[in-house]
């Protein structure tokens, strides 16, 4: 609802996710919020989409303030059963759990089906948590926490349902659990050896320098134990990118200070870390555009209904995600106002009144801007966000042809911003039917591929729009012969998509691997000053490192000094690896003496020492043979996943190895259609709909390359048994 303030309201086609609310509304229908508000509890509740899982509770309700629990339960045929509630990073193998409550090496925990979960604590799987008790009303079950747990100062939990958390006090919960009869064992998980960690182990260098040794990344990390706590600050990411990638990408971003959670779901905020990589690829994507004769404007963030949905087959697409203010204050609108998704119903009346004559063309428009598609998928920032910024660029021309080149010259700076800009290779082609821009003829693509994920992602698009929007918004001029034309237009953009896309591509279980022409930093000195120094020493350090970064400060080289005296250089190495920053100088004591400095490569961890008077030039060579080596890392791991395959038979099969796959096809929508459906049903069977989904395993086409393999005449479509009428590429996609 809009407030007196007559702020606009949006109005939804669902429930907003992941959004405050009073939990008063809620009582009646649920006896764990009544027996906190007749306890006086002081909460917090959130609606938001179900989250079975601790990787959807991350994604929905990761940025509350507070931890997440890890809630299990057990049950021994003997013994009984058991309720454990702990912080959601703890081992809880059986074990474990059964060392931690006494058992005896006898017992034999197994984890409860659900019909046992819904007769003794009456909820569904997903929704259990340790406020369930109070419908255990024959204390079958032995409520267990973790000690770790009741010492924080917030914790957030699931209120007999999933698609809510309450917030609240950890000492509160005590008070309830008393309140209905359930006083907890408390479990130190602590007193029992954690399982190996996933970060990078403590490691000293051999080499010693001066008084001080140096510190391997991660070594802080090692020393210190930290409590996990989703959105928060830790030393080193605790989750392997080969294990769990996704729970891994949200690390990655959050701890690297890229990303922070907004109280909307699905809406982010772009800290100044990833912010400024954005800013390197506008900076050289719009002086590039320029060249071409493009030109920057503003178009309103609005479009009215009539304008949007002038374009039927436009509108079709792009219908569901459509958010519209509907009041202005507390009246009506007279009609709704959409939110842009894209911006041609906005654009093109402006260019029937620009577009007169011949002379007029072409006409080369380009915004930076941000747009709203507010689609139910499970968000994720950078790669699916119901917000995000791009730039979209509109053009009019005379003739097919020139449309058609202005498609292909940004298609090729796309291409290039992947690959010399964020060193991840792409693959350029064209868009099938099925799956080109509603309301356009072509659509063309460049298509990343992401080797921990075994997953395509679509990295931009340009389209040939040819002339459909010229006759819907009646855009004419008069041609060169006195006649009237309709002119071809072409639109293309690119989004902040393709930071997400770098991070997949390039990052490892110790944080981001940035390329060195988008990294906010590409250098960082840390001088390695220990207390037993004395007062010169120290001083002639920090000048030392000060004349280092002024030399490659005027070497135009993005530098930071990290001389922070509160933290150890282990941390601080860890920190910055996190960060990803390209290259490392550390300057000790026998550095000083000697006059060198030692370097350290973030994307392979290789060292090397050289003289001051080098180390300007050495720098900016290792950092472009940084990207050299980046980019054909993630193209030799890309290749290697790139197959072709002639027959159905090995199709699903290429696709469970993570591959993405070229194969012969007739190009039909009816058979493309066919592929997603038969690709879906053979992955999934024989495993439980709730394990797999349509969007996690069926294959997509990609594109169709415009680098074409040889075709011979006669070969037959690998689904269909047709004469195939071109290669194409599949794959499970983003």
């Amino acid at each position: 609802m809009a407030d007196a303030s007559g702020v606009a309201s949006l109005s939804l086609q669902d429930k907003e996710p992941a959004v405050e609310m009073a939990a008063g509304a809620e009582v009646g229908e649920n006896a764990s919020l009544a027996k906190l508000q007749e306890l006086n509890v002081a909460l917090k509740l959130y609606q938001h989409p179900e989250a079975t899982t601790i990787d959807e509770q991350v994604q929905h309700v990761g940025h509350l303030q507070g931890v997440l629990t890890k809630n299990l339960l057990l049950r021994d045929k003997k013994i009984g059963t058991f309720l454990v509630t702990a912080l959601h990073d703890r081992p809880t193998d059986t074990k474990t759990l059964a060392k931690l409550l006494k058992l005896g090496g006898k017992a034999n925990l197994r984890f409860a089906d659900e019909k046992i979960l819904e007769s003794l604590l009456k909820v569904k799987r997903g929704a259990v948590s340790a406020l369930a008790v109070l419908n255990d009303t024959e204390n079958a079950v032995t409520l267990a926490i973790d000690k770790a747990l009741l010492e924080q100062s917030t914790i957030n939990l699931h209120p007999l349902r999933n698609d809510r958390t309450v917030s609240m006090p950890a000492a509160a919960l005590l008070t309830y659990l008393k309140a209905v009869g359930h006083e907890p064992v408390v479990l130190d998980f602590d007193s029992v050896p954690a399982p190996a960690p996933t970060a990078a182990p403590l490691k000293k260098d051999k080499k010693s320098n001066g008084n001080c040794e140096r510190e391997d990344g991660g070594a802080a990390a090692a020393k210190k134990t930290a409590t996990v706590v989703p959105g928060g600050t830790l030393l080193g990411i605790d989750v392997s990118k080969k294990d769990n990638f996704a729970l891994w990408y949200t690390r990655v971003i959050t701890y690297s200070e890229m990303i922070d959670y907004y109280d909307i779901s699905g809406c982010y905020i772009l800290r100044p870390w990833a912010y400024s990589m954005w800013e390197s690829i506008q900076r050289w994507l719009d002086a590039e555009i320029k060249e071409l004769g493009v030109e920057n404007a503003y178009f309103p963030l609005f479009v009215s209904k009539g304008a949007l949905e002038r374009e039927k087959d436009h509108v079709e697409g792009f219908a569901p995600e459509v958010a519209w203010v509907t009041k202005s204050g507390d009246t009506d609108l007279p009609e709704p106002i959409a939110v842009r998704p894209t911006s041609e119903t906005i654009m093109y009346p402006l260019f029937k009144k620009w577009i007169r004559s011949h002379r007029d063309l072409p006409l080369c428009l380009n915004q930076w801007s941000n747009v709203v598609r507010w689609e139910f998928k499970y968000p994720t920032p950078f790669l699916r966000s119901r917000e995000f910024l791009w730039q979209e660029g509109h053009t009019a021309h005379a003739s097919f042809d020139e449309s058609q080149q202005m498609v292909r010259d940004i298609l090729d700076l796309y291409k290039q911003v992947y690959q010399d800009l964020l060193a991840v290779p792409v693959i350029q082609g064209r868009k099938t039917e099925m799956e080109r821009f509603p309301g356009g003829d072509i659509t063309t693509t460049v298509e990343a591929y992401i080797h921990g994920s075994g997953r395509s992602i679509q990295g931009a698009t340009s389209h040939n729009l040819g002339q459909n929007f010229g006759k819907m918004f009646d855009i004419q001029y008069e041609d060169k012969a006195g006649g009237h034309a309709i002119p071809w237009q072409t639109s293309w953009g690119i989004t902040t998509r393709s930071i997400g896309v770098m991070v997949m591509a390039h990052g490892d279980d110790k944080g981001l691997v940035l390329p060195p022409r988008v990294a906010p930093k590409q250098v960082v000195v840390i001088p390695i000053v220990k207390a037993s120094l004395s007062m010169e020493k120290k001083e002639a350090l920090q000048a030392y490192a000060m004349r280092l970064v002024a030399s490659l400060k005027r070497g135009k080289v993005r530098v930071h000094l990290d001389d922070r005296d509160n933290y150890t250089p282990g941390w601080k190495y860890n920190h910055w690896e996190q960060k990803g920053v390209p290259l490392r100088l550390e300057i000790g004591p026998l550095d000083l003496e000697k006059g060198t400095v030692r370097v350290v490569r973030r994307d392979d961890g290789s060292k090397e020492d050289m003289a001051e008077g080098v180390v300007v030039e050495t720098v900016l060579q290792r950092l472009n043979q940084i990207h050299k080596d980046m980019f054909e890392r993630c193209k030799a791991q890309r290749d290697e996943k790139l197959v072709r395959v002639t027959e159905w038979k090995d199709f699903v099969p290429a696709l469970e190895k993570k591959c993405i796959v070229l194969t012969p096809f007739v190009n039909e929508t009816e058979w493309e259609e066919e592929v997603k459906r038969r690709s879906r049903e053979e992955a999934l069977a024989g495993e439980a709909e709730d394990d797999r989904t349509a969007t996690s395993v069926a294959a997509k086409t990609l594109c169709i390359p415009f680098d074409q393999p040889e075709l011979p005449a006669g070969t037959k479509c690998f689904v269909s048994g047709k004469e195939a009428t071109c290669w194409v590429l599949w794959g499970r996609s983003y």
